[in-house]
């Protein structure tokens, strides 16, 4: 489990394919910093797993849904990546709940600044769109960030100048894609709600929403 608060960027060094998974090193400082081997370091959004650690880097195994789902498929040696490492019990959450579990990759529509701020638009399918909500959470490359608009399938986050720069968004264009993780409650809540959707209207009642918790 992950806040979204990224810790810095580092550097692939290299990516090695193999069958059915792909190998990533990459170089580092902070997150290096009381990390061993089994322990779980988000990567541009997504959960990996360090397998080998030593001379300021340290490798994940990719398998291959993960490298058809999110952009780590398409790593090349000199990218820059956020990093942030598993969030501790003891310590202020700054950010959201964020998992690691990528929804999709979704393509950036816009990104412009003015004005001390900076406007990311992306392009999101149906299925997860449904799960996100104005003023809501949800996380873009393993950042925390709140949701400004939704228009028809465009959603925009404001973000902050400091998050801007200590991020890879500084690094993004137009036509990029990037990891897309939606807020675990929303998901939660459309998964109950399924059953009482458009097939069958009428079923849902104040008394069934109290009997689902709500």
């Amino acid at each position: 489990m992950f806040t979204g608060i990224v810790e810095e960027t580092g550097t692939v060094a290299s990516v090695t394919r193999e069958t059915g998974r792909a190998r990533i090193t990459i170089k580092a400082s902070c997150v290096l910093e009381g990390t061993k081997g089994g322990d779980s370091i988000n990567v541009d959004g997504v959960c990996q797993t360090v397998a080998e650690l030593g001379g300021g880097t340290f490798s994940v195994y990719t398998l291959a849904e993960s490298l058809k789902k999110t952009t780590l498929g398409s790593l090349a040696p000199g990218d820059s990546v956020n990093l942030e490492r598993a969030m501790r019990a003891d310590t202020r959450m700054g950010g959201h709940l964020v998992q690691g579990h990528i929804t999709c990759s979704v393509p950036i529509r816009e990104l412009s600044s003015g004005g001390g701020n900076v406007y990311l638009v992306v392009e999101v399918p149906e299925e997860p769109l449904r799960c996100c909500v104005p003023e809501g959470s949800i996380a873009l490359h393993g950042i925390s960030l709140t949701i400004a608009r939704i228009s028809g399938g465009l959603l925009t986050v404001n973000i902050i100048p400091a998050t801007f720069e200590r991020t890879n968004l500084r690094d993004k264009k137009t036509g990029d894609r990037i990891n897309l993780e939606t807020d675990i409650i929303g998901r939660y809540v459309e998964r109950l709600l399924a059953p009482y959707g458009k097939n069958h209207a009428g079923t849902l009642s104040a008394e069934r929403m109290k009997e689902l918790g709500y």
